[in-house]
Order: C-alpha cells, then structure tokens, then sequence
C-alpha cells in the first residue's frame, strides 16, 4: 500500500495517509493567543489537513489534545464543543503536558478515516 505524506518537512509531515487512516501532526495555535483562540486556530488547520487529505471532521476517529494547564479545559472545550459535528464526536483524551514552547496553550492530535 502506499503511504501519502502531506506538507512533509526535514523533522515530519502535517499529515500521513496510510490504508484509509489519515494520521495528523500534533497542531497549535499561534504563542501568545489565549487558550480559546489557540484551540481555533488549531481546528481550523485540522480542517484544512483533513481537506487536504480528503476527508473531514465527520470522518475523525480518535483526538488526543494536551493543555498546558488543565485550569484551561472549560475553555477550550467551548471552542470544540461548537467545532466537533454533532453525531459524529470521535473518541477523545485530554491531558495536561508541558507542550514546546511555554507560549502554546493547547495542541490537538488528530487521526481520521479517509
């Protein structure tokens, strides 16, 4: 089978499609937005990725999104609640981790079907 890379780097690629799964790069938010506003602005590159890919957000099966400070979890699940599509809300995990970069606030990781 073989295997797409998408926007691929020396370090990684944004996207890896693989036997029908499309494997996304952790994506952040610009450093020094809020936690709101760095959720957008990673789901609307997850949005782009997936398209890019050839598939969407209906089509997401697992997310993992870390924070820097759990404190944050109200927050950036208002931005998601009003992004994930109804009905189609894939299995998630979240967690608190020191991210790259003390300027980032929250990084989702994405896998979806194609």
């Amino acid at each position: 089978m073989e295997i797409k890379r998408f926007e691929t780097g020396p370090r990684m690629s944004q996207a890896v499609v693989y036997n029908g799964i499309v494997y996304l790069a952790g994506q952040v938010g610009n450093a020094g937005d809020d936690v709101a506003t760095q959720t957008q602005q990673a789901l609307d590159e997850v949005d782009r990725l997936l398209a890019l890919a050839g598939t969407d957000k209906t089509r997401i099966l697992s997310t993992t999104i870390w924070l820097a400070d759990v404190a944050d979890f109200s927050k950036m699940n208002a931005v998601w609640d009003a992004w994930v599509p109804q009905g189609n809300a894939p299995a998630r995990a979240t967690g608190e981790a020191k991210l790259a970069a003390p300027e980032y606030l929250v990084e989702v990781i994405v896998t979806a079907a194609l």
